[in-house]
Parts: C-alpha cells; sequence; structure tokens
C-alpha cells in the first residue's frame, strides 16, 4: 500500500475555509481530552474566515456541553450527521419515524447480543436494566432517560444505536447488522462497541455537504479527520482528507494525508498549519 502524504505536502492549506474531525481516537487523546487550547484555536479560525465543525456520532447536546465556549464560532455535525448546527443554527436535521425505530430496537432485542440506545433529540433514551453502565453512556450522552420499556416511547429521534459492552461490535455489523438493515438504512460502525443506524444518506459526508452549502462554499476547499468506518464518507467528501496516524491500516484507503496521532495531538498540529497561512499563530 502506498504511503499517504503529510501535511507537509498539503500544499493548499491557505484554500482551506472548513475543517472537520471526529471526536474519539481523532481530536481527543485516548484519556478523552481535548487538545490544550483548542478553543483558541477554533476563535482564530473563524476569525480567518475557516470554520471548525465537531463531526460526531455523538448528539448535539453533548457536543453543545463540550463546546459550550466557543459554539458560536464553529459548526456541529451531530449523531454522524442527522442533525447539523451552523454558528448555534440548526441548519438539518432528519428523524427516523416511530414505527421503524421500533422495529430496530425489536431487532436488537430478539438478537439479545447488544442494547439499544434509542438518541433522540433532546435525550438518550435506555432500558433500566441497564443502568449499571451509566458511567460508559454519559461519556457519550450527557442527557439519558432511564424507561422501564421502550412500549410507548414516540420521541423524536434521529439516529438509532446499539451498544456492545463486550466490544465486539465490528464483528456484529460484519455479520448481522449489515446485511439485515443496510437497505433501508445508513448503517456504519462507530469503533468496537458501536453500531449506528441513520435514514439513508445520513451520514457525516452529506452533514459536511449541507455545512459547505450553508457556508456557500464546495467540498474541494474543506478538511476532514477520522480515524474509523463512519467517517469514511467525510472523508471520501471533502479535498483535504486526513487519516490520524492511530486509525486502523484499512481506512488510509479513504484519505490523501495522515496526521500524527490523536495522543500526538495531530488535528491541532494540522489546524495550526493552516492558521500559519493566515499568519496567526497559536
Amino acid at each position: 500500500m502506498t504511503a499517504l502524504l503529510t501535511m507537509h505536502d498539503d500544499t493548499a492549506l491557505d484554500r482551506v475555509k472548513l475543517i472537520a474531525s471526529d471526536m474519539d481516537l481523532t481530536l481527543l487523546a485516548d484519556d478523552g481530552s481535548m487538545p490544550p487550547q483548542m478553543f483558541e484555536r477554533i476563535k482564530a479560525l473563524d476569525s480567518v474566515g475557516v470554520l471548525f465543525c465537531a463531526a460526531s456520532g455523538r448528539p448535539s447536546y453533548t457536543l453543545r456541553e463540550m463546546f459550550a465556549e466557543v459554539s458560536e464560532h464553529m459548526a456541529m455535525l451531530s449523531d454522524n450527521g442527522a442533525a447539523v448546527y451552523c454558528k448555534d443554527e440548526l441548519v438539518f436535521k432528519d428523524l427516523i419515524d416511530v414505527p421503524t425505530y421500533h422495529d430496530l430496537i425489536d431487532f436488537t432485542a430478539a438478537d439479545g447480543r447488544g442494547f439499544a440506545t434509542v438518541c433522540g433529540i433532546d435525550s438518550c433514551y435506555v432500558l433500566k436494566r441497564y443502568e449499571d453502565w451509566d458511567s460508559v453512556l454519559r461519556t457519550f450522552y450527557k442527557r439519558i432517560t432511564y424507561l422501564d420499556s421502550f412500549d410507548n416511547l414516540t420521541a423524536d429521534v434521529n439516529k438509532y444505536t446499539v451498544f456492545f459492552p463486550e466490544s465486539d461490535g465490528e464483528e456484529i455489523y460484519a455479520s448481522t447488522y449489515r446485511d439485515a438493515w443496510s437497505d433501508r438504512f445508513t448503517v456504519t460502525n462507530a469503533g468496537k462497541q458501536w453500531i449506528d443506524i441513520m435514514n439513508k444518506h445520513v451520514d457525516k459526508g452529506q452533514g459536511l455537504a449541507h455545512v459547505c452549502d450553508y457556508l456557500g462554499i464546495t467540498l474541494d476547499d474543506a478538511m476532514a479527520f477520522g480515524d474509523t468506518y463512519n467517517d469514511i464518507q467525510m472523508l471520501e467528501a471533502v479535498g483535504h482528507s486526513y487519516v490520524v496516524a492511530n486509525a486502523e491500516e484499512h481506512m488510509h484507503a479513504h484519505a490523501r494525508f495522515m496526521a500524527p496521532s490523536n495522543n500526538e495531538r495531530g488535528v491541532a498540529q494540522v489546524i495550526d498549519a493552516v492558521l500559519a497561512t493566515h499568519g496567526v499563530h497559536i
């Protein structure tokens, strides 16, 4: 396999108008921490006409809390593109209809190898029997409603996610969920513990297209960083596509450039290179 180029080979950094980054294992270090001075970088980007976009499977309310200090200076692509915000304005949302997400709930219950975390616009819904996993779930869902049963749930839902406590989500995605549901939905594997299901044509790539339309720019002038399956469409959509060095090797086929690893703060390093083309140094 041909080695990927580095940021030093990206000769059009001065043309970048949008920088989108996945969160876990991409922007965030293994310990979940944000790069130091990340908020200063986001404000500096905005000041020179470049918008930073957090592109995540996490819900919008979690991203808004994580970026509360700078939300008016950035975009947020939440639930893998099922809800998109630009400078605190909702510019796109896509809901799964109630009977359909109940079909998905029933499928997960019958399969028995994971449990549903039903991602509503305002809260995540989980059965009370899985409340022991609360500390893990709240890393991603800052609002959780525990229910005795899903039977009467009619909330607005834009993503359906299954959590796999045994970290076997990749294998189950390949053997079961992908073939069972990909004809009706976008089905993606978000690491070893998660399978995400959204309406057809909802993915991070389409989410970035909505951001670009809103900004009046092209995807050629967008940059994206990722590390795993649910980043593929986003990486393939943009003109400046980066995997971080810690990404699995199969992801190299979907990007032109490699950034240093998440623990080396690779995304921040490339952002600094973009800012330097505008005479700004953090």
